[in-house]
């Protein structure tokens, strides 16, 4: 009976990619809870924000990532605000391994600049916007059990260093 390894951060940090090349090489299931809302709701993030609004979104998330927690030996991949839930955070940091996957505000404005998926960012003013993002949110992110900051680091590395740091609890 192994713990969820929960991976966090901003978007576009890599969370859903290493996730899953975490899941395949521990042989446990990997789930992202953005895909799932998506899959539940029949819409893509970005629509649901459009038509229902952030709230009904984070109140889809909250739903989402409770019921993936239960599960056991599973990689999950949260949105990029997720943590700030105060009622998911708990739980998070309760019973399961969370990770930061940190990368420099360049890098993620560069990552970001041509994909037109994130619901938060849909103007001109992305990288200001962004960079508001990250300071709101990294204080928060900081609680997680673990940090790893991706600068400069290879995919495979990254992995290696999720793994590892798994592997200890």
């Amino acid at each position: 009976m192994k713990k969820n390894l929960v991976l966090l951060g901003m978007m576009a940090v890599g969370k859903t990619t290493l996730g899953k090349i975490v899941a395949k090489k521990q042989k446990s299931q990997f789930v992202d809870t953005d895909s799932c809302i998506e899959e539940k709701n029949s819409m893509t993030i970005k629509e649901i924000f459009k038509k229902k609004g952030e709230k009904f979104f984070r109140r889809e998330e909250e739903k989402q990532v409770l019921k993936t927690l239960q599960k056991e030996n599973c990689v999950i991949a949260l949105g990029g605000g997720a943590f700030m839930n105060k009622n998911l955070r708990e739980n998070i940091l309760k019973n399961n391994v969370s990770i930061w996957l940190d990368v420099d505000i360049k890098t993620l404005i560069d990552r970001v600049k041509w994909n037109k998926k994130r619901p938060l960012l849909n103007d001109e003013n992305n990288s200001t916007k962004l960079k508001k993002i990250y300071a709101e949110r990294k204080n928060i992110y900081r609680l997680a059990n673990h940090k790893i900051n991706c600068d400069k680091l290879k995919k495979y590395e990254i992995v290696e260093k999720i793994i590892a740091i798994y592997e200890k609890h």
